[in-house]
C-alpha cells in the first residue's frame, strides 16, 4: 500500500510517525518529572525551574537550529534530535543520588534542544512537499500534523502518569529510551537526504528574520503561549494534586484528554476558520480567535474569586479553553508556514518557533512563582492579559489583497 503513494506523501509520513514517536516520550518525561519531584517534596517554583532549561534551550535551538538545518538539511536535524532525546532520556537512568537539581536540568536541556530540532524540521519540511499555490492543502497538512501532535502529547501525559504508578521512574524511562531508539534507527535510514537545504548557504546573522509579518506573529505566538503555560506547567498539574486531591493517574489522565481533545480540535481546524466558507484565512482571523479566547480565563478567574466550586470551574472552562486555544494555534502554524519562504524555510519557521519557546519559557517561570505566590486564579487572570497582548500584535497582520480560496 505505501509502495502506491507518491514520494512526497511518504516522505510525509514518515516525518509525522517520527514526530509522533518523539511526542510521546516528551509528554511522557515531562508528566513524570513534574509528579516524581514534586511527591519528593519539591516546591511548585522549584519544579518549574527543572524546565528552565528546557526552554532557554528551546530558544536557542530554534534560533540556531533554522539555519542549520538550511545549511545540512531537514533530515540531518530531525534525526539529530532523536538522537539527543534518546540521551536525555538515559542522563535519567542515573543513580538516584545522582538526580540533583543540575544533573535534572541539564537532561531537561538536552531534551528541549532535541524536541525543537525536531519539530522545527517536521514543520519546515510540509512546506517543501506541497505545492505554493495550494494553500488549502498546506493549511490541511500543517493542521494534520500539528493536532496529531499534541493529540499523542496528551496521551504522553497519560502514560507518564500510568507508567509512574504502575512501574516507577527509571523503569518508566528505559523503556521509552529503547522504544526511541528504535524509531531513529528507521529514520536514519529511510528519511530523505538532503530535505530543505537551502540552495545558497545562509549566513548565521540570517537567523533573525527580516519579514515584518513574521516578526509580528512570532510577536504574537510568544504570548499566546505564555498564556496556556502560565497556568498549565506548574500551577494546574499541582493545584489539582495538593488542593483537590487527585492522585497521580487522575491529574496524568485529566491533562491527557485535554491535550488529546486540544489535537483533535487542531486537525480539524481548517473546518472552522475558513474551509466552509472556501476562503483562506489571514491575519484578520488570528486577531478574531485571540479576542474570543480572551474571555475564557478571564472569567474562569472572576468565577474562582466569587467562591464557586473549583473542580466544575477548572474542568468546564478548560475544555472550552482548549478547544479555542486549539483553533488559535493551529491557525497560527498555517500562517507561519505560508509566510516563510521556500528557499531557507527553515529560517523563517526557526526564528517563529524560538518565540514559541520563549512564551514556553516565560509561562513556565511565571506558572511556579505566580502560583506559589498569588495561586491559581492568578495566573489565568495573567493568562486573560496575555492572550489580549497576543491579539494587539495580530492587528498588523497582512490580510490577502484578495481572499485566497481553498484548492
Amino acid at each position: 500500500m505505501l509502495a502506491r503513494l507518491s514520494p512526497d506523501v511518504r516522505q510525509y509520513l514518515l516525518i509525522t510517525g517520527n514526530y509522533w514517536a518523539f511526542t510521546l516520550t516528551d509528554g511522557a518525561l515531562r508528566m513524570l518529572v513534574v509528579l516524581h519531584f514534586h511527591e519528593l517534596g519539591y516546591s511548585p517554583l522549584q519544579v518549574a525551574l527543572l524546565f528552565l532549561f528546557y526552554e532557554i534551550f528551546g530558544v536557542i535551538t530554534n534560533l540556531v537550529g533554522g539555519w542549520l538545518g538550511a545549511r545540512i538539511g531537514l533530515n540531518r536535524t530531525m534525526n539529530i534530535g532523536l538522537a539527543m532525546q534518546v540521551v536525555a532520556l538515559s542522563m535519567l537512568l542515573a543513580p538516584a543520588a545522582w538526580l540533583t537539581v543540575p544533573w535534572v536540568m541539564s537532561a531537561q536541556a538536552l531534551s528541549g534542544i532535541a524536541k525543537d530540532l525536531n519539530k522545527m524540521s517536521a514543520k519546515s519540511s510540509i512546506k517543501l512537499l506541497v505545492p505554493g499555490d495550494q494553500q488549502g492543502t498546506l493549511f490541511r497538512w500543517v493542521a494534520a500534523l500539528t493536532g496529531s501532535k499534541n493529540a499523542l502529547k496528551g496521551v504522553g501525559f497519560f502514560l507518564g502518569g500510568a507508567l509512574l504508578t504502575a512501574i516507577g521512574f527509571k523503569a518508566s524511562i528505559a523503556a521509552m529510551a529503547i522504544a526511541l531508539a528504535m524509531v531513529w534507527m528507521l529514520s536514519l535510514i529511510l528519511l530523505k537526504r538532503d530535505l530543505g537545504k537551502a540552495k545558497a548557504k545562509p549566513k548565521f546573522r540570517d537567523i533573525f528574520s527580516k519579514s515584518r509579518a513574521i516578526n509580528l506573529l512570532s510577536a504574537a505566538r510568544l504570548f499566546l503561549f505564555g498564556s496556556r503555560d502560565v497556568w498549565f506547567v506548574v500551577a494546574l498539574p499541582v493545584f489539582l494534586a495538593t488542593t483537590l486531591g487527585w492522585d497521580f493517574w487522575q491529574v496524568g489522565g485529566f491533562l491527557a484528554a485535554w491535550i488529546i481533545g486540544y489535537g483533535i480540535v487542531q486537525s480539524v481546524a481548517p473546518y472552522f476558520t475558513g474551509r466552509r466558507s472556501g476562503k483562506v484565512p489571514d491575519g484578520r482571523a488570528a486577531l478574531a480567535w485571540a479576542a474570543v479566547l480572551a474571555v475564557v480565563p478571564a472569567a474562569m478567574a472572576f468565577l474562582l474569586m466569587q467562591d464557586h466550586p473549583a473542580q466544575p470551574v477548572l474542568v468546564v472552562g478548560l475544555m472550552v479553553f482548549g478547544v479555542l486555544f486549539a483553533i488559535n494555534s493551529s491557525l497560527h502554524s498555517y500562517l507561519i508556514v505560508s509566510y516563510a519562504t521556500e528557499d531557507g524555510v527553515s529560517l523563517d519557521v526557526g526564528f517563529y518557533y524560538m518565540a514559541n519557546a520563549m512564551g514556553r519559557l516565560f509561562g513556565t517561570v511565571l506558572s511556579g512563582w505566580v502560583f506559589q505566590t498569588w495561586g491559581l486564579t492568578a495566573c489565568l487572570a495573567i493568562s486573560s492579559a496575555l492572550i489580549l497582548i497576543a491579539a494587539t500584535f495580530s492587528i498588523a497582520l497582512p490580510r490577502h489583497a484578495e481572499r485566497a480560496h481553498w484548492q
